[in-house]
Formats: C-alpha cells, structure tokens, sequence
C-alpha cells in the first residue's frame, strides 16, 4: 500500500453559497463533484488544482462543532503574493502578510488568510 498526497481537506462551513463562491469565483476553483448528504444539504468538491481539493460540508448557520476544525489547510502556488492578493479581493481576512522564510533547511515564501467561516488558509511556496 502506497500513499500519494492527499485527496482532498474537508472544511466544515456554516454559510455554503459564501464559501462556495470564496473557493470558485474567489480563489478561481471548479466545483468538480458534489452529492446529497440528506435535510437539502449538499457537499460540494472543489478543485484549485496542482492537487488542492476542499470538500465544503454544510453544517449550518446554527449547527454547534461537533468535529475539531483543521489547524489550516496549505495551498501549494508559485505566486504566493499573487494568491494572496486574490483571496484579499474575494473577502478573504488577513492573518499574515506574504513573507520569505527558512523552515529547517527549506526555504520557502508563505502568507495566511482567513476565508468565509473564519478558517485559516497557507498559501505556500518552496523556493
């Protein structure tokens, strides 16, 4: 048995129109899948590609947690000011500015963003 990266992030969401449109028209993804998880609800995956799915589960505007939330999810990019600055447009928060750093003996450029239901977004680059 081999293991090839992951398949996708599950996000849990409150509002999913908002994070729907954040991940597609936002961060300019493509709802590639989706199905009916029952009560109307629906779970939709979207792909931002290179290998970077989020799975939009709808909980509610009234559901409590019942899961532990991700500490984040990490999008791999090539232009991380780039990524950033389009998240910004499409409403996303600012969490940390665009920044050149060494991780170990991995130099890397990374930013963070809060997105629709106030999760935490990595936009990632290996130099």
């Amino acid at each position: 048995m081999n293991f090839n990266g992951f398949h996708h992030i599950g996000l849990l969401v409150k509002d999913l129109d908002k994070s729907l449109k954040f991940y597609t028209e936002g961060l300019g993804g493509e709802a590639t899948f989706s199905f009916p998880i029952g009560g109307g609800k629906v779970i939709y995956l979207v792909d931002l590609g290179g290998n970077s799915v989020v799975e939009l589960i709808p909980t509610g505007t009234d559901a409590p947690e019942a899961n532990a939330r991700f500490a984040h999810i990490a999008l791999n990019t090539d232009d991380v000011r780039g990524a950033f600055d389009m998240a910004l447009k499409a409403g996303a928060t600012i969490k940390s500015e665009p920044k050149d750093a060494m991780l170990g003996t991995m130099a890397v450029c990374n930013a963070f963003v809060l997105g629709p239901d106030n999760e935490s977004i990595e936009f990632f680059q290996v130099k």
